[in-house]
């Protein structure tokens, strides 16, 4: 038989273009200058962002941005989010605590007054409180769950409407501390924990309704809190025991999240995805044995 040239299959799918600029392997991400040619803008897609005003939420905002959504941003500083906001287009700043249920009614209203839908909510914010059980008191105990677990309750409750409506999806921030015990994290491991199940119950409830529920797990991220709280040997063990041998970067948690939200993962819900250089998969992990 001859043989002639193969034709090319066309592609099921085009993955979303997110421009190379956007995103460094040690997470810093700029936003390109994108101004929205729609017509029509409450047919452009929005996310909902808390914790918004650091870290991992700027960092997941500004590449939402890059893609061409419209983005509320959400945090309870009020001065830093503004700050964060500055300059950043299409970007609506709403500051809010995520544990106190009316304001996060009125943050919602206030989102869907301004842009008229949601269509992606990404409870990012939360706390961190590291010590021993011994010393863990109740009230340190729900100043970390009225945050890292209430937050994201009350941010979802609120917004199921809007989601359903959009037929939207939900990615929730956990923490490897929600996947593997570790010391002096009684109450934040176990807030984390929870997440991870709040979200399977979401994503078995709301997915008759079209919305989408899933999870991410950073391991050790390069963030203002994780520079203030670990130490050099802190970090020296880190880098011995995670399979890539470095902390991730922001952006680098922010590109699985803004994946789960696209028509991409369509087919992806209920799911709990470590961001962490391989350090959940490598089990007790020894560096000695690896050498």
């Amino acid at each position: 038989m001859p043989s002639g040239p193969r034709k090319e299959r066309p592609l099921l799918f085009q993955l979303p273009r997110i421009a190379s600029s956007c995103i460094s392997r040690d997470g810093l991400v700029t936003t390109p200058d994108l101004k929205p040619s729609l017509k029509d803008q409450t047919m452009q897609k929005t996310a909902l962002v808390t914790g918004a005003a650091r870290g991992i939420g700027l960092a997941t905002t500004k590449l939402f941005l890059a893609e061409g959504r419209r983005v509320a941003m959400l945090d309870r500083d009020a001065e830093a989010l503004n700050e964060a906001a500055a300059g950043l287009e299409n970007a609506l700043p709403i500051a809010a605590d995520v544990a106190v249920p009316d304001q996060v009614n009125t943050a919602v209203e206030t989102m869907m007054g301004a842009f008229g839908r949601i269509d992606a909510l990404i409870n990012n914010a939360g706390v961190a409180d590291f010590g021993p059980i011994a010393e863990t008191d109740f009230q340190r105990w729900r100043t970390v769950m009225e945050t890292n677990l209430d937050g994201m309750f009350l941010m979802s409750q609120a917004a199921q409407e809007a989601l359903i409506a959009s037929q939207g999806a939900i990615v929730n921030i956990a923490s490897i501390s929600g996947l593997r015990a570790s010391t002096l994290r009684t109450a934040y491991g176990t807030s984390k924990a929870a997440v991870i199940q709040l979200t399977k119950q979401q994503a078995v409830e709301l997915g008759e309704h079209g919305v989408r529920a899933n999870c991410v797990c950073p391991g050790p991220v390069n963030t203002k809190l994780a520079l203030a709280v670990h130490t050099p040997e802190i970090r020296a063990a880190y880098h011995d025991a995670i399979p890539l041998n470095r902390y991730g970067g922001e952006a680098e948690i922010a590109g699985p999240i803004v994946f789960l939200c696209s028509d991409v993962a369509s087919y992806v819900t209920g799911q709990v995805l470590a961001v962490d250089g391989g350090f959940e998969a490598s089990g007790v992990g020894l560096p000695a044995l690896r050498s």
